[in-house]
């Protein structure tokens, strides 16, 4: 195999790669990338075995062929190489030859045989997301997916088309946040029932939508996988996970008995204040709600106590309600810098918060006792 391509791109690819190969080394060969020149394309292929990326590349094939190598190694190597053009060339003694102007290493190589054979399109089930839609939808509900390995069902995004609108869910057993995407066309199966996408897959879609900002890219779904294609470039293959949704909706209160309406960047950075003198596992804050002022505070037995007073719409009965401030923080930080809304019914039950120039969110905290 002999070809020459920019370094850029191939760091820039090899990059994107490297975050799916598999770090817990079950199998050796998942350390590896797969390199393939063909036609005047070349064509790297990394996996877990759980999600796997596939990125096509012009480059200039003298000679085709396919080898692997050790995806971290190439990647240091790529990082450290000048902006020029490189020379890759396996030799009859299976080692790659790399040069760059008058850099060269030569390099440990594996067959492509031994590297697993993966799938990265199910034409039947296909719909489109523009890649502004996927972002959208990744910012506003990730933070409150859960990091419990023990409950994997909860490990990931929800979504599900309700109503031709899709729906995306995360939950921790904390707090929720659920986002409807309203412009959405096209029917799937696989959408009508939900499916769950995990944690490392929705990192990788995020990826591939920040590198087409301004762009579509085709979806499809089968029993176990879910299949990305961004312009026949970029691929992604993402494992599914295998269980059944918590009922979300129980959750969500089917009323509410009292409001207020706050400034969003006047409460998130009050709540970052008083946090510092929160209890370091519980993180608790108190909120006292009153008609016209809300309380913020804290009292730390070794450190001391903190105060912070701010204006509110707010004409109901006079509330205490204890939160985590680190979910509090993390559910506003998502929402645009405007007025947002708290509505519960007792210091107990759940409370939810809506932002006025967001109606497709909504975000759900858990009372914390204090």
């Amino acid at each position: 195999m002999k070809l020459t391509i920019q370094a850029p791109i191939l760091r820039d690819a090899i990059n994107k790669v490297l975050s799916v190969v598999d770090k817990k080394n079950s199998r050796p060969i998942l350390t590896n990338c797969l390199i393939k020149a063909y036609g005047q394309k070349l064509e790297l292929i990394a996996t877990d075995l759980e999600v796997s990326a596939r990125i096509i590349l012009n480059s200039k094939i003298e000679q085709e062929g396919s080898f692997c190598i050790n995806s971290k190694n190439i990647a240091d190597i790529l990082r450290e190489l000048p902006n020029d053009e490189l020379l890759l060339n396996v030799d009859n003694n299976n080692l790659l030859n790399l040069t760059c102007k008058n850099i060269s290493y030569s390099l440990l190589i594996t067959s492509a045989e031994d590297f697993p054979q993966l799938s990265f399109q199910n034409q039947s089930s296909e719909f489109r997301l523009r890649t502004k839609q996927i972002t959208h939808i990744i910012n506003k509900t990730s933070h409150a997916i859960s990091t419990d390995e023990t409950r994997l069902y909860l490990n990931g995004i929800y979504l599900q088309l309700m109503e031709s609108k899709l729906r995306a869910v995360a939950i921790d057993g904390h707090r929720l946040a659920l986002l409807d995407t309203q412009e959405f066309i096209g029917e799937n199966k696989y959408l009508a029932d939900g499916v769950i996408i995990p944690r490392k897959g929705i990192s990788e879609l995020k990826k591939i939508a920040e590198t087409y900002p301004d762009d579509e890219v085709s979806i499809s779904l089968d029993d176990s996988f879910m299949f990305v294609n961004a312009k026949n470039e970029y691929f992604l293959s993402v494992r599914l996970i295998a269980r059944e949704y918590p009922k979300y909706q129980t959750v969500i209160p089917s009323k509410t008995t009292n409001r207020f309406h706050i400034d969003r960047n006047a409460i998130l950075n009050a709540v970052k204040r008083i946090k510092i003198l929160s209890n370091e596992k519980t993180n608790g804050v108190k909120l006292n709600i009153l008609p016209g002022e809300l309380i913020v505070s804290t009292n730390h037995p070794a450190l001391g106590q903190a105060i912070e007073t701010l204006p509110i719409i707010y004409d109901g009965k006079a509330t205490e309600i204890g939160f985590n401030a680190k979910y509090l923080i993390e559910s506003l930080s998502v929402l645009n810098e405007t007025d947002v809304t708290f509505e519960f019914n007792n210091e107990l039950s759940p409370v939810v918060i809506k932002a006025d120039d967001l109606p497709e969110f909504l975000g759900i905290i858990m009372p914390l006792k204090l």
